[in-house]
């Protein structure tokens, strides 16, 4: 049976319609310029904001942020990257972990207002590494990150959240404190992919979601302040926004956080260039670039910094879709929900053993995806270098390496990113300089 060509885009939509927006044939993937019919469309990006909203909601209530107004810049932003990107990049931007330790300690002296300008001024810079990879191109990128150090940071990146899967990092908020949940939770995401067929297959992330707090609820395992609160907030209102400040001090704390951003910008541009066998290096500037502005934008408000989200990387991953047009929905979702009060307080019931549960499948893929990048490369781990930089930066980044100093503070990312380069480089030039020389 032959595919439904695909239909020409219109004068009123960049996207072209996969097929016959009903299903996606076994071994073939919707493109970023494609996408499914629009309510199949409206239901993978619900399943982004739901693969999001954990660790969105989670670094603004660490850090003290208020979560509406997290929430509402992380839709803009990410519509913002859309544009941006020029609609090539699927992604959607959410909050970075990476700014919680320097947030943290920017607040200690000045509140919020300090805080806030270090995370402009963190977007400041990124776009302007934006600005430089854009107008410099690409090329040096394949140089400086190949596939075994892109692998690398990708599954990395899926290993040092799995602790955050296990307990929430540390506030024992994952697996660890409702474990039948998250075990009934990722058991309903496991059926659900092999039980049901097509569209729905796809959706098992947020199925999966449903049912587990069905049972969270059946079982007494919702926050019965969370409900009170759920019942007591307006349906509508406008987030809490607050104003920047600058201070050196604030500055030097939050600047350094760029290097993790860029880390991660990097690793899902090239995780879904491996996903959906395009070559995206072209819109690498422009993935910094956007990042940036969302950051800035986000600080000037009062929302946290952004990242380009590893969480949604892995519904891409299992739903094979990589449309924008589902970032768009999942943008103006965000936006509308960050102006309703009682989607915040709703959000605020998900059991900490359904988004454990959810966490564990999401962050497994991210990691397996890095070793997907290696072997679609083709990548020699006979050879000592390949395996020496692989070894290292995974062992780093999932122990969560963190280094320390005075009141800087880099975590696993970073340094298993740094790992990554310094050895593959590192090892490379050494055995240039000791390769024998012919003789004449």
């Amino acid at each position: 049976m032959t595919e439904t060509p695909t239909e020409p885009r219109s004068r009123w939509s960049p996207w072209t319609l996969h097929g016959d927006g009903r299903s996606v044939t076994p071994g073939d993937v919707v493109h970023p310029g494609e996408r499914l019919s629009w309510p199949r469309t409206v239901g993978v990006g619900v399943q982004h904001v739901v693969a999001m909203f954990g660790a969105t909601f989670t670094v603004p209530l660490i850090t003290g942020f208020p979560p509406a107004t997290t929430l509402f810049f992380s839709g803009v932003g990410t519509l913002l990257f859309l544009l941006v990107t020029g609609n090539r990049l699927p992604s959607y931007l959410g909050s970075s972990f990476a700014f919680i330790a320097p947030v943290l300690a920017a607040k200690a002296d000045g509140g919020i207002g300090p805080a806030l300008g270090g995370i402009v001024v963190a977007g400041v810079a990124l776009a302007a590494v934006g600005l430089v990879v854009q107008l410099a191109g690409a090329r040096w990128i394949d140089a400086l990150m190949p596939p075994v150090v892109t692998g690398a940071i990708v599954a990395l990146i899926g290993l040092n959240l799995a602790p955050v899967a296990w307990d929430g990092g540390g506030s024992g908020t994952g697996v660890k404190a409702q474990p039948l949940i998250a075990v009934l939770t990722l058991a309903a995401i496991l059926l659900a992919t092999v039980a049901f067929r097509g569209f729905a297959a796809r959706l098992s992330i947020l199925l999966g979601v449903a049912v587990g707090w069905l049972i969270a609820a059946a079982l007494g395992g919702l926050d019965p302040k969370a409900v009170d609160g759920l019942r007591r907030a307006a349906w509508v209102g406008l987030p809490e926004f607050h104003a920047p400040s600058f201070s050196l001090r604030a500055t030097v704390l939050v600047i350094p956080v760029i290097l993790v951003l860029i880390a991660e910008n990097a690793g899902h541009v090239k995780a879904v260039a491996a996903m959906t066998g395009r070559n995206l290096d072209r819109d690498m500037g422009r993935a910094f670039l956007g990042d940036g502005l969302a950051t800035m934008l986000a600080g000037s408000g009062g929302g946290s910094g952004t990242t380009t989200y590893a969480e949604n990387i892995g519904v891409m991953a299992a739903t094979r879709v990589y449309s924008t047009a589902a970032y768009w929905v999942a943008g103006l979702a965000a936006v509308l929900l960050g102006l309703s009060p009682k989607f915040g307080a709703l959000i605020l019931t998900v059991p900490a053993g359904v988004l454990g549960g959810a966490t564990t499948a999401l962050y497994g893929l991210i990691a397996v995806l890095g070793a997907r990048i290696w072997i679609e490369n083709r990548v020699d781990f006979h050879d000592p270098v390949n395996l020496m930089t692989a070894a290292v930066a995974l062992i780093v980044g999932a122990a969560n390496y963190t280094l320390t100093s005075g009141e800087l503070s880099f975590n696993g990312i970073a340094l298993g990113t740094a790992a990554a380069l310094v050895t593959y480089h590192g090892m490379r030039l050494v055995a240039r300089l000791r390769a024998p020389t012919p003789s004449s």
